[in-house]
Order: C-alpha cells, then sequence, then structure tokens
C-alpha cells in the first residue's frame, strides 16, 4: 500500500485511484470468466 502512496505525486490521484480500482476487481472478473467457461457444460447437464 505504501508504493502506492507513492505514486500520488508522481502520476496523479486519478490514476492512482484507476489503478487500485482495476486491482480489486481483478479477482472478482476471474471469477467471473471462469463461470462463463464453464456454463456450456453446465447447460449440456
Amino acid at each position: 500500500m505504501e508504493e502506492w502512496i507513492n505514486w500520488v505525486p508522481q502520476v496523479g490521484f486519478p490514476v492512482v485511484v484507476t489503478f487500485y480500482l482495476l486491482h480489486r476487481i481483478e479477482g472478482k472478473l476471474d471469477l467471473l470468466n471462469d463461470s462463463i467457461l464453464a456454463l456450456p457444460n453446465k447447460m449440456k447437464e
């Protein structure tokens, strides 16, 4: 988290917030992708 704070003066607050939010939702996007890929197999059952 400290390295995020060090980036604020260098790249600006909006860029840091964007990267933080993308980092947070990455896991949820992976789960969504896995669910979509498993959907055809579930529909066959």
